[in-house]
């Protein structure tokens, strides 16, 4: 069926550096989610899911890996409802790995909603999670007669998708020069992701409403001015001369016309030099100030031009991603040496009337490498979600403290996440078990076979080349496990790691060539051939595996160059090679020329 989407798009410019900084303890993923008033229906949830993913098919995609940058491509797999069983915010992105990017799950009243980072943004999430909410409930309720969720305007397959950073980008608008200060940072060793903190606090927005409009600032201000107030008192005083700083992600949607579902959203960075004679008031006027001068659309302008412009700059853009990703990576550590803490706030989450009936609260929280707090409001509970990966809560009480201080009425929901702990952290290292049993071996035998040939030879003589063997069967294996969610990049790594073995035991036997005479062309057409039959027993779509083929094609034609310079001594094998790889090249722009073209100009785009 066609979509109207594309088959494949770029990444937005937020999105650019999300699947190089992603790991295992700070997943970019963030959970969204609504708490209902009664017990979820898995088999519902599943029938609501479909439904609503006929109107955001720009989600099912996968993340795929070019010359020069990452980019999505939509795959036609299925959206699985799934009971809650991992830690919240849990890994999303596995290089290698064809999966989708986000996951909805249930556990008793909650309907789970996560997303990794590089896919949309809080925005766009909360948008499916009402459509989904809205889908649930009809179907679970058919008799109640539950209205749609009205849209202003219709919103076309082009918008979702579009990416707003560059419509609005003008390489007219000055740069920005101003130069950020060294924040004090949150010290201490950090918990693995599966221990992470998850603090919720529920608040009246009445009484939120009430103390921020007395104060004649905003809610988001007044939470903000809190939250540094918070982190000041867990500072020693040797730090007290750098700025507790925060950033706060900005909507751009507020500020230029767009309804893509990608991500559109700059940021800010709200600071305060704490002093012992420092008031909440003082904080609170400053703050105040701070965001009067930075949420203007000139300022929100500048810094997005400035993100975009990075993207845009030719040299950059020539640099393959394999070097590329080392500068990304070190500027996105530098960018975040002026940030203590992350506040985001979502906003508030309108549903029609009739379905107050049904739901209890929504809520959200995002991974984190350090300490972050999300927000969002459902009628008159607004609900705060803290993510910490520092060992003690301090931080999260004292805002809790402060918020009593304020009167401003507020509870600590309960959680219970199924996949919290130690059970998680087992089953992962009972899959590094065969990994690490294999390496300890490859060691052992090593040395054993040292021991031996001292023993009766007095010196060491031919455990070099047992040595030898025993490193390259650990580096074939371990590239072959590390690989092993792509069965045909794996095949193309093995080809490379084994030709280059061989040339180089070749090399120190003195050399016979039988490693380019044999190894290489034989290796090659291993792989070809292989390619095909992987493809066709796997069911895979040809966007899949037709790089991979070109890429084995391309390499098949190496042996001539190597016969044409005389380095090839014995020619059978090199030309069978040659030509069945020129063959398959030839067929592939004759046959699927459309196809073809499509994947040198997603694998080559700048």
């Amino acid at each position: 069926m066609d979509t109207g989407y594309s088959k494949w798009r770029k990444l937005d410019n937020a999105a650019l550096a999300f699947p190089l900084v992603t790991g295992k303890n700070d997943t970019r993923v963030f959970r969204f989610y609504c708490q209902l008033k009664e017990e979820v229906n898995g088999e519902i949830l599943q029938a609501a899911l479909d439904q609503t993913m006929e109107k955001y098919p720009l989600f099912q995609a996968v993340l795929r890996k070019g010359l020069f940058w990452f980019y999505l491509e939509h795959r036609d797999i299925r959206a699985v409802v799934k009971p809650e069983t991992e830690p919240p915010c849990s890994r999303l992105y596995i290089p290698d790995k064809k999966s989708l990017l986000f996951q909805v799950s249930y556990d008793k009243n909650r309907i789970n909603f996560e997303v990794f980072h590089a896919l949309t943004d809080g925005t766009g999430a909360m948008h499916f999670l009402q459509e989904l909410v809205q889908d649930y409930l009809i179907l679970a309720h058919p008799q109640a007669d539950l209205p749609q969720i009205e849209h202003a305007e219709e919103i076309t397959h082009g918008d979702k998708e579009e990416d707003s950073f560059s419509q609005y980008y003008s390489s007219d608008i000055p740069k920005d020069k101003e130069k950020k200060k060294a924040a004090v940072k949150l010290k201490g060793e950090k918990l693995v992701h599966s221990d992470m903190h998850v603090t919720e606090v529920a608040l009246s927005v009445k009484d939120i409403h009430r103390k921020a409009r007395s104060c004649g600032v905003s809610i988001t201000v007044l939470l903000t001015a809190m939250m540094l107030c918070s982190i000041r008192e867990e500072i020693p005083k040797n730090q007290q001369k750098r700025p507790v700083a925060l950033m706060i992600p900005v909507n751009l949607r507020n500020y230029f016309p767009s309804q893509s579902m990608t991500n559109f959203f700059g940021w800010i960075e709200v600071g305060y030099i704490f002093s012992d004679e420092t008031t909440f008031e003082d904080v609170l006027l400053s703050v105040k100030k701070q965001f009067e001068e930075e949420l203007v659309k000139e300022k929100i302008a500048m810094h997005m031009s400035g993100y975009v412009r990075i993207e845009k700059n030719p040299f950059v853009r020539a640099v393959p991603l394999e070097i590329k990703k080392y500068f990304l990576m070190i500027g996105a550590n530098l960018g975040s040496r002026s940030i203590t803490a992350v506040y985001s706030n979502i906003g508030i989450i309108r549903l029609p009337e009739e379905y107050k009936e049904y739901i209890q609260h929504f809520g959200i929280f995002a991974s984190t490498n350090s300490l972050q707090m999300c927000s969002c409001s459902y009628g008159d509970e607004m609900v705060l979600g803290f993510t910490s990966k520092i060992p003690n809560d301090s931080i999260q009480r004292n805002f809790q403290r402060m918020l009593g201080e304020e009167n401003v009425s507020h509870r600590e929901l309960k959680n219970e996440f199924p996949g919290y702990g130690e059970k998680h952290r087992l089953e992962k290292k009972e899959n590094q078990k065969v990994i690490q049993t294999f390496s300890f071996l490859c060691l052992a035998i090593a040395v054993i076979c040292g021991m031996i040939n001292f023993m009766m030879a007095g010196v060491l003589n031919w455990f070099w080349f047992a040595g030898a063997g025993c490193a390259c069967a650990w580096l074939v294996v371990n590239v072959a496990y590390f690989k092993r969610r792509n069965i045909l990049k794996n095949l193309t790594w093995q080809l490379l790691i084994i030709t280059i073995l061989c040339v180089l035991w070749d090399h120190f036997t003195g050399w016979k060539g039988w490693s380019i005479d044999f190894v290489f062309p034989f290796g090659t057409l291993t792989v070809l051939g292989s390619i095909p039959v992987i493809a066709g027993v796997s069911h895979l779509e040809t966007e899949e595996y037709l790089y991979y083929l070109l890429q084995a094609a391309m390499i098949g034609c190496i042996p001539v160059i190597l016969i044409w310079t005389g380095i090839v001594h014995y020619t059978l094998p090199s030309v069978l090679c040659t030509g069945i790889s020129f063959l398959t090249l030839a067929g592939m722009f004759i046959f699927q020329k459309k196809d073809t073209l499509r994947e040198f100009r997603k694998k080559l785009r700048m």
